[in-house]
């Protein structure tokens, strides 16, 4: 037995942050799943997604009413997925694969739709168990059917009660995301940062306790692995990077 005492690994011996959860749209990847759903409802869709966004009213009214507009069916969501995974945030694989070779449990919790988040999700190597978004089901001819109606994620305060039950992450956790669902699980984690290199919601980033804005997710490996600088060369310039996007985020001290 080794006493209770942490082994060093080949990335980081001791990150700041031992559970890190990514939000997906215009966090992970530089799109709106629903939005690009919508197609000739765009601008309708957009509004309420916008207003879900800002707070301005609750997910649970908008939800349902936006897939009864846009009816995704199965070949639709294989599309959606594709045009995630082509539209991954530049830094993002590296930070997801540097996170979990140290150690770190990475999670996504999204109230995008399951089926088209799982192809962003496998394609930065997150184990599909550590994957939570609103399932959708179809028909016999793979048309729209309906969605998970008991999903916390289709409401307001769900991603704060979803992560409120995990008894057995450890912690510190770090949140990142950029919308009021967003934001809402900032008292049930240790670290709230508002992503804003795709969209800057105010709502959000007013209250987040750090704000990125750089269109780069290196500066949240930076805050995950905390002040000493990782092992492997590799880890070491996205590090970096992220240190010099904090940098200029963060005013120094007087």
């Amino acid at each position: 037995m080794d006493g209770g005492l942490r082994v060093p690994n080949a990335v980081h011996p001791d990150p700041a942050y031992l559970t890190v959860v990514f939000d997906c749209d215009s966090t992970l990847s530089d799109l709106e799943g629903i939005d690009a759903l919508a197609a000739d409802h765009d601008m309708e869709v957009r509004a309420l997604t916008d207003a879900a966004m800002r707070g301005d009213v609750a997910l649970e009214e908008v939800y349902a009413r936006r897939l009864e507009i846009v009816k995704p069916s199965a070949q639709r969501l294989e599309w959606l997925g594709r045009l995630y995974v082509g539209m991954v945030l530049p830094d993002a694989r590296a930070v997801v694969r540097i996170l979990r070779e140290a150690d770190v449990l990475v999670r996504v919790v999204s109230g995008g739709l399951l089926p088209a988040i799982l192809h962003v999700t496998r394609d930065l190597g997150i184990p599909d168990w550590d994957v939570f978004a609103v399932d959708v089901t179809f028909d016999e001819k793979g048309e729209y059917a309906g969605f998970d109606r008991e999903s916390p994620l289709a409401r307001s305060g769900g991603k704060r009660d979803l992560i409120a039950s995990w008894d057995d992450v450890p912690r510190p956790i770090m949140m990142v995301g950029d919308g009021t669902t967003d934001l809402e699980t900032k008292p049930v984690v240790d670290r709230f940062v508002a992503f804003a290199g795709v969209v800057e919601r105010t709502a959000v980033v007013d209250h987040a306790d750090v704000v990125l804005r750089d269109k780069s997710l290196a500066p949240v490996l930076t805050l995950a692995l905390g002040l000493e600088r990782p092992l492997t060369r590799d880890a070491r310039y996205v590090y970096e990077r992220g240190h010099s996007m904090l940098a200029r985020a963060v005013p120094p001290a007087d």
